[in-house]
């Protein structure tokens, strides 16, 4: 499959962190106004780690928070629908796009949601994995595909198992299922899906990770999670790997440090995860994951055998590190819109 072409910024290589989104923490702004186009809206607070005494604010309309069902965020973008309908909101500026309606004769459950490229591209596509719920008892699922400004979608029905992420990685598009199978994905001429061959580490016949996640870092993609500790210090320990696509099948070899770069991930399966190089430059920590929270905005995590030294015991002992499928919208990471460009 030829590489997607790159007309946009690359945030895995950002030296800059994403911002952080809490649609939970409501905050007072007078000078903003309450509502838009007819539809309330929801002041939320935004913090940037490079400067979290920054005071900042984002608004999301009320009824993507309260009706739309969410499917993903993707350069700057919230992805989320309800029913048949399916729509693109900007976080921050709150423009909106509405594809065509969705291929199905029921109401719709949501499980990936990303876009291809900035939706101002000339080739930029919304790839949707769905599952139409008027049978509770189906299993089969719909991987979707709108290519901005079209009039309709393609479709692949899969059988056994849905979609759950996508990244972007050197210019190709890779897939993770549910039962974190990888693919590559492919656009034209028709939509597909091409299982990687894979080996797991340890000759393990299947992922040992409940629910991992995939993080471009670099020049790596990284599968990462956690698992909890019951020894003094750190509650839970993340480990990652990357894989190796010089091998025949593709191996996954453990990553003891991360050096330069920090991860960050939220607590919702369909939030993005992003990669920050040097984050010293801004008063951020290397080889460690912030992971967001909705009851404190985040906390910090040593990566491997430098959990302990970087937990900090003063964190609220209720906090939970277990990635879910939320109904309510999670604190999130990302980076607005004005990001990315397509270079025109």
């Amino acid at each position: 499959m030829p590489p997607l072409p790159h007309t946009h910024p690359n945030p895995h290589s950002a030296l800059l962190p994403p911002l952080l989104v809490r649609p939970n923490v409501r905050v007072r702004a007078p000078h903003l106004p309450s509502s838009c186009d007819g539809q309330k809206l929801r002041t939320c607070q935004v913090i940037d780690p490079a400067n979290p005494n920054t005071a900042l604010r984002c608004q999301i309309p009320q009824e993507t928070l309260q009706k739309k069902h969410f499917a993903g965020f993707s350069y700057g973008q919230l992805i989320c629908g309800r029913h048949k309908d399916c729509l693109v909101v900007d976080v921050f500026t709150g423009s909106r796009v509405s594809p065509p309606r969705l291929p199905f004769s029921e109401d719709t459950d949501f499980y990936c949601g990303v876009l291809t490229a900035p939706l101002t591209s000339p080739n930029s596509h919304l790839l949707i994995c769905a599952q139409s719920n008027g049978n509770p008892y189906s299993c089969h699922y719909s991987f979707l595909d709108w290519q901005v400004g079209s009039d309709s979608w393609s479709e692949l029905r899969l059988d056994d198992s849905r979609i759950d992420q996508i990244v972007d990685f050197n210019g190709h598009l890779i897939a993770m299922d549910y039962h974190q199978r990888l693919y590559t994905v492919s656009l034209a001429p028709n939509l597909g899906l091409q299982e990687i061959s894979t080996v797991w580490w340890d000759d393990m016949n299947e992922c040992p990770f409940l629910r991992p996640w995939l993080v471009v870092c670099g020049n790596m993609l990284l599968i990462v999670d956690h698992y909890i500790s019951f020894l003094f210090g750190a509650p839970v320990i993340y480990k990652a790997y990357r894989l190796n696509m010089s091998t025949t099948p593709a191996t996954w070899v453990e990553v003891k440090k991360l050096e330069n770069y920090s991860l960050f991930i939220g607590a919702d399966v369909r939030s993005p995860l992003f990669s920050c190089k040097s984050p010293g430059r801004w008063g951020g920590r290397s080889n460690c994951l912030y992971y967001a929270h909705d009851i404190q905005p985040w906390s910090l995590h040593g990566l491997g055998n430098e959990a302990d030294a970087v937990w900090d015991g003063s964190n609220d002992p209720d906090l939970v590190f277990k990635r879910n499928w939320y109904g309510q919208l999670q604190p999130f990471w990302l980076y607005p819109s004005m990001f990315y460009t397509d270079g025109q």
